[in-house]
């Protein structure tokens, strides 16, 4: 991203977090990665996520009417604050998305729950301009259970008309109010699109307006894992670079490349991608956390620093100054901590018979 646009984005940001501080909101914060600004509303546990793609995207002439459309922007918030106070008034507003697993520091303590690897399920309260992450501790008297199931139910379930002779590539764009990358938590959807993609569907959900859904074995494949790590590393509103598909049982499962498939180097390399950056951004927030790299074929490697503790990800094998071993024969040595993705701490190198 260029410098005016960074500088742009910064002076957008800077004006909505004004309006907002003057509103009564003394938190709000902004978030360069996610072009977004967070505040907490009273009586709220959970910050709100503002997104300013869409005030980013209006153009307005002159100061004035610049200054207009950021306060309407602010105003349009304003009138649907936080999160409701009551189950009937939250019930039709509730949508799943998904997300990384690891929670940002200004998001709180988030209603959430594993959903493939590295992500996870989270509830919003959808609302025009602004989304709030509904709290483990939300006042409305049910279960989390019952507030997953109603997320998912307030989706569009949509699907596509017609019939592929061959196979195709279908791109669902997000215009931030579909959540199709969403659709993909909901039993079954993913493997009804088989007629409108040309056989087995396989999705990509690189970044969270982008849904892009082929045909198992088809030659548009290779190309997509490509376009899905490219438009991921770029994104900051990146999800997953990964392929999926629907099990027997219609739940959204990691594409698993059958052996000796030319498609085999991709997905290792796209599960490699995924889980160098998700430690990458787990090892802001956590000490002694050592770094993941992914060789050419798609391994991946942790690093060991020399001589002492570490927490290191799990890998095909592990490094420590010149020397380098499997992961299963280091793995009796580590312990599990309890941290997710999930880490093994190790307080120093061990000792290995030299013929070994």
């Amino acid at each position: 991203m260029g410098l005016f646009r960074r500088v742009a984005r910064a002076r957008l940001a800077s004006q909505v977090i004004k309006r907002l501080r003057r509103a009564g909101f003394p938190d709000a914060r902004y978030h360069a990665a996610t072009f977004s600004v967070s505040f907490t509303s009273p009586g709220d546990d959970v910050p709100s996520v503002l997104q300013l793609d869409s005030l980013l995207a209006q153009r307005s002439r002159g100061r004035r009417a610049r200054r207009r459309r950021v306060d309407r922007f602010v105003a349009g918030f304003l009138r649907n604050p936080g999160l409701p106070v009551d189950w009937h008034a939250a019930r039709p507003l509730l949508r799943p998305v998904l997300r990384s697993a690891i929670t940002p520091a200004h998001v709180g303590a988030p209603l959430c729950r594993p959903a493939l690897p590295f992500l996870a399920e989270f509830v919003v309260v959808d609302h025009p301009e602004t989304m709030t992450y509904v709290s483990v501790e939300n006042d409305w008297g049910v279960g989390a259970d019952e507030i997953f199931a109603a997320a998912r139910a307030n989706l569009t379930g949509a699907t596509l008309l017609g019939k592929a002779a061959e196979p195709v590539v279908v791109q669902f764009v997000d215009d931030g109010d579909a959540y199709w990358t969403s659709h993909l938590l909901l039993d079954g959807w993913l493997a009804g699109l088989a007629e409108q993609v040309g056989g087995k569907p396989v999705a990509f959900a690189p970044d969270r307006g982008t849904l892009l859904v082929t045909a198992d074995n088809s030659d548009h494949l290779p190309g997509l894992f490509a376009q899905a790590e490219a438009a991921y590393l770029a994104s900051p509103r990146a999800i997953t670079p990964m392929a999926y598909v629907s099990d027997a049982a219609g739940h959204t499962v990691p594409y698993r490349a059958a052996p000796g498939s030319p498609y085999d180097l991709c997905v290792r390399r796209a599960q490699a991608v995924l889980a160098a950056r998700e430690y990458a951004r787990q090892a802001e927030q956590l000490p002694l956390a050592a770094e993941l790299l992914i060789a050419d074929d798609g391994r991946t490697r942790a690093l060991w620093p020399q001589d002492g503790p570490a927490l290191l990800p799990k890998a095909d094998e592990i490094q420590c100054g010149e020397t380098i071993r499997p992961w299963q024969a280091v793995l009796p040595h580590l312990t599990e901590e309890n941290v997710t993705p999930a880490r093994w701490r190790g307080e120093s190198w061990p000792r290995f018979d030299p013929d070994s």
